[in-house]
């Protein structure tokens, strides 16, 4: 019996009541009646799986809880069937589940009991099934992770207690507190150790139990923590075990409360530095809404709600304080270009007594925290800037009285045609990266030559170090520079350097190398 006749005597509807669905073999018939039932049974109705679903990725959802005796796939009606080899390992992932809804490839899948008690099937239909059913279940035993007594839990071969996280779109601070709440909604969470790895920002977690990691990947892999922004990629890593020396901001080892904090120098120990966010600096704010997104199971009365991730920015003020400036290259205009790479800048003043000093006012909190997070502890001017959140809520203009070297010191720039960010969904927020020495060049006249561009930064005393125009864009470019510091001064010096009479060169940061 071909899958299309098999599976066009499964309805899809709700008010299904009792229909009948032929096994394989047609030699036996089961009764179908497929709405949301509270009897516990081992076969379990998969929906809504995406239309080109691997047995693979069906059977990884359910392995985690124990061995899976048959599987039908019902591509066409984006269906599965799932009979696990015992009541206990089907009802503990119903549980599990109802809580936590599971994805493949972002796509949420909906899970309940079915009315069979049990799927029959011959040797000569849903083959690849079978054999992948098999194969998996084999890796799973010789895995050794099967727990002791009943059908075990087992899990997929090559699956660790630690995952391997990196933050894409990082357009806010992500820190080891953020991801120590939203992965422990899945389980057991020892150790968290994060760094910044190729310009991004990437942790390592450890679960008490494979299982929790296995779950923790399944739910949340291509999850934005924020809004449109700050997607997780998970994949399991090649360690089993995660060494903790130093409890701090970014280590942390919670089974071990004696351990020291340590010398901690993020410039020098991640490549990028960040601001020490403490508990107490950044409080928790994830939840996990039940109640926003709701979506019916079809075929069900109960409806369960999606996983959602939503993280509340710190309630904090838009305003930073730069410290250890050179006061004989800093200006207002120039710390306006470099923290602009990270948000709309409103106003600037240097400290008329103190001009090592500034305050830089951001269009709101989150972008003071992204921008306070790259810049903090790199080198502008041959000084190491610091970057921390200041008390002022705002930075006041000067009074009328003031003398002109106070006036311009401070400048209000909320009306500038520079801020990146100023239309909403601007592409500009998927392209927000810490400070490198590759330089992103954009808006580039095709009257504008390689040699041109090159000419452009060395007159300006930059030493280009390599070139590369992308293949399918002329208009953009790499520029590679000696170091990070030159880079960032070209930034500065050439972003929104005119080229010809109505194009303006666009300069930012990139995560590529040439």
């Amino acid at each position: 019996m071909e899958e299309s006749e098999f599976s066009s005597s499964v309805s899809s509807s709700e008010n299904m009541s009792s229909s009948h669905l032929s096994t394989v073999d047609g030699t036996d018939r089961l009764c179908v009646s497929e709405r949301a039932q509270c009897v516990p049974s081992r076969v379990l109705h998969l929906r809504q799986l995406p239309p080109d679903v691997s047995e693979q990725e069906v059977l990884s959802l359910a392995l985690p809880f124990g061995r899976v005796s048959q599987l039908i796939t019902l591509k066409t009606k984006n269906q599965a069937f799932l009979e696990m080899a015992s009541e206990e390992a089907a009802v503990t992932m119903v549980n599990y589940y109802t809580s936590a809804t599971p994805s493949i490839r972002s796509q949420p899948v909906y899970i309940q009991y079915s009315t069979h008690r049990e799927l029959k099937t011959d040797n000569m239909t849903n083959q690849r099934a079978q054999a992948t059913l098999q194969a998996m279940n084999a890796g799973a035993v010789h895995s050794g992770n099967m727990a002791s007594g009943g059908e075990g839990r087992g899990i997929a071969p090559g699956q660790s207690p630690v995952l391997r996280i990196i933050v894409e779109n990082l357009f806010y601070p992500v820190t080891l507190e953020v991801l120590q709440q939203i992965f422990s909604k899945f389980g057991s969470v020892l150790k968290i150790i994060t760094f910044t790895r190729n310009n991004q920002f990437q942790a390592l977690l450890q679960f008490s139990d494979t299982v929790h990691a296995q779950h923790a990947k399944a739910t949340l892999d291509g999850q934005n923590i924020y809004n449109g922004c700050c997607t997780l990629r998970i994949d399991f890593s090649k360690l089993s075990v995660l060494n903790v020396k130093y409890n701090n901001d970014k280590s942390r080892d919670f089974t071990r409360a004696d351990l020291p904090s340590g010398e901690l120098e993020p410039a020098a120990t991640f490549g990028v530095a960040l601001p020490p966010y403490g508990a107490a600096a950044f409080p928790p704010t994830f939840h996990q809404h039940t109640g926003l997104s709701m979506a019916p199971v079809p075929g069900s009365l109960v409806s369960h709600p999606r996983v959602s991730l939503q993280m509340a920015p710190p309630a904090v003020h838009s305003v930073l304080l730069v410290s250890n400036l050179n006061p004989e290259n800093v200006t207002p205009h120039c710390l306006f270009i470099l923290f602009g790479v990270y948000g709309d800048v409103q106003r600037v003043k240097i400290l008329f007594n103190k001009k090592e000093n500034a305050l830089v006012q951001m269009s709101d909190a989150t972008q003071a925290q992204l921008a306070m997070s790259h810049l903090n502890g790199q080198r502008l001017h041959g000084n190491v800037i610091r970057v921390t959140l200041s008390k002022h809520p705002v930075v006041q203009l000067p009074r009328g009285g003031a003398g002109q070297e106070e006036q311009a010191l401070t400048r209000d720039f909320s009306g500038s045609a520079l801020h990146r960010f100023k239309k909403p969904g601007s592409k500009n927020f998927n392209n927000i990266f810490p400070p490198s020495a590759t330089l992103h060049l954009s808006n580039i006249p095709s009257s504008v030559s390689e040699e041109a561009l090159k000419d452009l930064f060395s007159l300006n005393g930059f030493a280009v170090k390599a070139f590369k125009f992308f293949q399918k864009d002329r208009k953009m470019a790499l520029m590679q520079l000696a170091s990070v510091e030159e880079a960032i001064e070209a930034l500065i010096a050439l972003h929104d350097h005119q080229l010809d009479h109505n194009q303006h060169l666009r300069v930012s940061f990139s995560k590529s190398t040439i």
